[in-house]
């Protein structure tokens, strides 16, 4: 009877589902009016020939509103039916029934990665409640770094103490920094377990020990060069009781092994896409477990039960065949309440949901288990199979060849080490030159085409046939540091615009790709990624020319008393009621609509636009693909003024500049702008023109704040303020000459 017990469940989100449908059409219906409103207008100038009304204003105005329409419709495919999922890992089969992982956590740099941090990742994942003999856990070290060498071999001793009094007394979370941090009573809820004075005087040995492990790193550090390097040969160790100076016990834990890849500045590496390939292959010639837990290094496992949770789908004949992933949502544990940069990134989860009832969601990063199957492309290779077009697609290695086939069994470790014919060929299987004409990256393994390896490896999953789940527990399976300065947000941005611009103008545009090849819904969320970063258009459109053309006393909207006057507020309001529902949904406030509305204006007028062009650039050839990873290292200032709210504008000019220089210009135009309608009593043909700016100015505060108002190191320089100013003149002087005249 248990086993017919289903292991998941999954409904519709019916009040949303209600909410977003009849959103969508009433929005869509003002849209179609909007439209007709503007061509016959444009059709009405041409016509009779007006020149007293410029042409050039309203077909800028009308072509940004179009942009904005087309990207609203792709967006609303991720409205269209919300899922929620449930599931019930008590009810999963046996430990021996279960299947092996392996999970996979990437570093580069131990500076701006603090090792400390990454080893608490590590240690966290291997402390997850499963079985120990079918839990494989692989860092790869990116840099080549020895500080990262010998830290990874501190957390396999401090591991020795930590994970059996974890599972000796069940310990919720796993992560030792996260565990000692908290609040004593979060972890007991009601457990006798954690009031008896053994459970205190054990935890308090095991604290010591942790402060202990932490010296140790640094000690490390202090000793160690953190110098990484382009040009190493590959290095792979199995991290155990001998080679860490340990006398071996009968404690049970999982494999740990150490990965970096051979890299050379002649040869491209592909960034994260290629460490996850080598580790790809190196797991598959050592424990080859059918699924696969990829984890930023940062991202520490918050619940250890996750890897049971995602077995409820896996393990599930209805819907295993065809799972290509399933994602777990993003959450981080140094947000502060305020969250005025929007670090959580609220709005991309509920997202994620409506996705999932369109074959599913797209992979995220991190966070996620993933099918060998589905990133080999292969399913149920037979013993016959043709070797040489194996060797075509996944490289010479026969050894590694073998590993595709199911009745493969690795052999790997004999008392801990490699043989010396399987360490040449793992050797060989995480240096440069092991893709080299295959299709590692192309059709194999994680994608290289684009930056945002994630994105375009799950477009291409979804593509071939997999769908995806997503799954969002009470309880927070994985938590990460969020990014809390303004100069790493833009910096992320504009390496994920790069990402998705890529993909946006090549050959695998989704809205010329997908549809062939996914449903058309699925088709639309892609592309409403891949053209979202195209908002910086008719954001600057609608930054600029109703502001000229305000000081001109030239009107681009129907006045108050015009029956079209309801469509243009209506459109307004339409928009941004919806946002607030979303965010009141989520548990947030009003404050939070602000924040978004807010950062979603920053973005677009400053990391949109340099990430576009980067990407043409290096489609055109004129730039070199790059990678740098998000700076992790805490700048205590910084981290105070986040933490109390303060907008830190510390960042590149180029970044903040254009942002200063709209800012200026907006406020410049509202003041004007007003005295001279309400002098020449043009208020109700201006209204709309009045409002732009002033919702504008309003929402961007901080920025007025940061210009004119600061004295702390965290504000606008004076000379950044001064540089925006003249840009500003620049603007009015050319700009009116263009647009009016």
């Amino acid at each position: 009877m248990e086993n017919s017990l289903p292991l998941n469940l999954c409904r519709v989100k019916k009040t949303n589902l209600i909410i977003n449908r009849l959103h969508i059409f009433t929005h869509g219906f003002a849209l179609l009016a909007l439209i007709y409103y503007r061509t016959t207008f444009l059709f009405q100038i041409i016509k009779i020939g007006d020149k007293n009304t410029p042409f050039l204003p309203h077909v800028l105005v009308f072509f940004s509103e179009l942009i904005l329409s087309f990207l609203w419709l792709l967006s609303q495919a991720f409205q269209w039916n919300p899922l929620s999922r449930k599931v019930f890992p008590e009810r999963l089969p046996g430990n021996d029934k279960l299947p092996s992982i392996d999970v996979f956590i990437c570093t580069t740099n131990p500076i701006k990665e603090p090792s400390v941090d990454v080893m608490n990742t590590v240690i966290s994942a291997m402390a997850m409640e499963y079985p120990a003999d079918k839990l494989h856990v692989y860092l790869s070290d990116d840099g080549g770094s020895s500080v990262t060498f010998q830290a990874v071999k501190e957390a396999w001793k401090f591991s020795k103490w930590w994970i059996p009094f974890c599972r000796k007394y069940e310990v919720k979370t796993r992560c030792p920094e996260a565990y000692f941090s908290a609040d004593e009573n979060e972890e007991g809820n009601g457990n006798g377990k954690f009031s008896s004075i053994e459970f205190i005087a054990e935890k308090k040995k095991i604290e010591e020990k942790y402060e202990e492990f932490k010296r140790s790193i640094l000690k490390v550090i202090e000793n160690t060069s953190s110098f990484t390097s382009r040009d190493h040969d590959p290095v792979i160790q199995v991290i155990n009781d001998a080679n860490c100076g340990l006398d071996s016990d009968e404690t049970e834990m999982p494999l740990l092994v150490y990965v970096a890849r051979e890299k050379r500045s002649s040869h491209p590496h592909h960034f994260k896409a290629g460490a996850l390939n080598v580790l790809l292959r190196v797991s598959g010639l050592i424990s080859n477990s059918p699924y696969i837990l990829v984890l930023d290094c940062d991202m520490y496992c918050n619940d250890p039960t996750s890897a049971r949770q995602a077995m409820c789908f896996f393990l599930d004949s209805k819907v295993s065949p065809k799972l290509g992933f399933v994602q777990f949502p993003q959450k981080f544990h140094n947000i502060s309440e305020s969250d005025i940069y929007d670090s959580q990134l609220r709005y991309v989860w509920p997202k994620w949901e409506g996705v999932d009832g369109v074959r599913g969601p797209l992979l995220s990063g991190t966070g996620f288990y993933i099918k060998r199957e589905a990133l080999y492309g292969t399913s149920n290779i037979q013993e016959d199979v043709d070797l040489v077009q194996l060797q075509k697609s996944f490289g010479p290695s026969s050894e590694f060849n073998k590993s595709l086939q199911r009745i493969y069994k690795p052999n790997a470790l004999k008392d801990g080490e490699f043989s010396d014919v399987l360490l040449k060929e793992i050797n060989f299987v995480a240096s440069c030159t092991c893709d080299n004409h295959t299709k590692w990256g192309k059709e194999v393994g994680f994608r290289y085409f684009s930056v945002v390896e994630d994105y375009f490896t799950g477009f291409n999953l979804h593509c071939d046939g997999w769908i995806s789940v997503y799954l969002d527990p009470a309880r927070p399976c994985f938590l990460g540091a969020g990014t809390t300065n303004l100069n790493e947000i833009f910096s992320q941005q504009i390496r994920w615009t790069v990402g998705l611009v890529e993909v946006a103008v090549s050959r695998f545009s989704p809205l010329i790709y997908g549809p062939l090849r996914m449903s058309t819904l699925q088709s639309m969320c892609y592309a409403e990624l891949a053209y979202d970063p195209f908002f910086f258009l008719p954001l600057y459109c609608l930054a600029i020319i109703p502001q000229l053309c305000l000081l001109h006393g030239i009107p681009l909207y129907p006045e108050v008393s015009n029956p079209f006057f309801i469509v243009f507020s209506f459109l307004f309001l339409s928009s941004q009621l919806k946002h607030i529902q979303e965010v009141f949904s989520s548990g947030d406030s009003i404050q939070s609509w602000a924040i978004e509305q807010r950062m979603w204006m920053l973005r677009s007028l400053t990391c949109y636009v340099y990430g576009t062009l980067n990407a043409i650039l290096e489609r055109i050839g004129l730039r070199e693909a790059s990678f740098l990873p998000t700076n992790k290292a805490v700048n205590e200032e910084q981290s105070k003024r986040y933490r109390m709210g303060i907008y830190d504008f510390q960042a590149s000019v180029l970044l903040i500049a254009p942002l200063c220089t709209l800012y200026i210009l907006n406020l410049f135009a509202f003041i004007v702008g007003v005295a001279k309608i309400f002098h020449i009593q043009q208020a109700n043909e201006m209204f709309i023109q009045v409002f732009i700016p002033l919702f504008g100015l309003i929402i961007n505060y901080p920025l007025f704040e940061g210009m004119f108002l600061r004295k702390d190191d965290g504000r606008i320089a004076p000379s950044v303020a001064l540089l925006s100013a003249a840009l500003c003149i620049v603007i009015l002087s050319f700009g009116s000459l263009i647009l009016v005249y």
